[in-house]
């Protein structure tokens, strides 16, 4: 027996035991299940939800979260009142680099990791979501699906540009091994379930 085959031969009975893949069918449908799970998820992993029936109160909300002199951008024409005389947009990334808080609509979110999915239609300009300080989405509750394999069977045959899954705030432990909040993105992510 050759070295080669002394070493695949030690790899081959070390191997761990088969174990069965998980169940993807953990909820089913659009039960009351599904919203819970989201929102669980979503808190554990930083985010804050907000359980709310009209867009005033998305703005009675916002109005007290934000300071005088705090930019919030948004393209929801029902949040206008929020964002009036704040939407200065050229056309270029550098334009929004002092907004404080993004306010976009999400097609669908996922309970089994609390991420949103954000076509670049709502998000223009893409770079929104990952330049503001804060995030807030807007989601509709019947748009959450339980798995990542739902959400792919409905967006797999859409025609897109940019588009992009956020859960949660950004986040990175790779410094020092320290979490770090905002690094690469918001420091901050609510969702508003209407």
């Amino acid at each position: 027996m050759t070295s080669r085959d002394k070493i695949l031969a030690a790899v081959a009975a070390s191997q761990p035991e088969t174990s069965p893949l998980p169940d993807i069918n953990f909820l089913i449908g659009h039960e009351p299940g599904v919203l819970k799970k989201f929102v669980e998820i979503l808190t554990t992993i930083g985010g804050r939800v907000y359980q709310v029936n009209t867009f005033e109160q998305i703005i009675s909300h916002i109005k007290k979260r934000l300071k005088p002199g705090d930019r919030a951008a948004s393209n929801i024409p029902a949040l206008a009142e929020i964002t009036a005389g704040n939407n200065d947009f050229t056309g270029l990334p550098h334009d929004l680099q002092n907004v404080e808080l993004a306010i976009i609509e999400a097609q669908l979110g996922v309970a089994e990791n609390g991420a949103v999915w954000i076509k670049e239609d709502q998000s223009y300009p893409r770079v929104l979501p990952f330049i503001c300080q804060h995030l807030a989405v807007v989601l509709k509750k019947e748009h959450i699906v339980a798995t990542m394999h739902d959400a792919y069977q409905k967006i797999g045959a859409e025609q897109y540009g940019f588009a992009a899954f956020i859960a949660g705030p950004s986040k990175t432990a790779d410094i020092e091994q320290s979490l770090v909040l905002g690094a690469h993105g918001a420091r901050t992510m609510t969702v508003f379930l209407i």
